[in-house]
């Protein structure tokens, strides 16, 4: 888990975010409310899409208009398997790892997972390469899309 986060608000600017993961070096920023709580997700996929199929400056556009606002997350005490079904299930690469008191203490991501899978003793010798395997093919699968460009090749 990455427990230095770079966090943004709903009325940051898309200028604003792309800044943060440039000085960061991340690709995703939790959105955080005036208490702290999680009110989405923006990844650096998600701006790209968002100003490339619009034609607006990115100063232009509000973090809250492109923002993922259903967001999965994890707990620090959950066991590693639930939180890589998580990620399998809503085939994303990062979860944000709320606190028992509602507020955000870190990102859990698959990088984490397989950089660090040795070195921490709660993943150690439960995860295997065929749970790492299985998680990232089932967050990769793109459905159609991913079949047809699969058969075509």
């Amino acid at each position: 888990m990455t427990r230095q986060v770079a966090t943004c608000r709903p009325e940051s600017n898309l200028a604003e975010a792309i800044a943060l993961m440039w000085e960061n070096d991340c690709g995703v920023l939790p959105v955080l409310g005036d208490r702290g709580e999680i009110l989405g997700m923006i990844t650096d996929r998600d701006i790209g899409v968002a100003l490339g199929t619009r034609n607006v400056r990115s100063s232009d556009v509000l973090v809250r208009d492109v923002a993922r606002d259903h967001v999965l997350l994890c707990r620090p005490h959950d066991d590693i398997h639930v939180a890589l079904q998580t990620m399998r299930d809503g085939k994303v690469r990062r979860l944000p790892v709320m606190g028992d008191r509602g507020g955000l203490e870190g990102i859990l991501s698959m990088d984490d997972v397989v950089l660090n899978a040795e070195a921490d003793p709660r993943m150690g010798a439960s995860i295997s390469y065929g749970d790492v395997v299985s998680t990232l093919r089932e967050i990769y699968s793109g459905g159609e899309l991913f079949e047809t460009r699969r058969s075509a090749a």
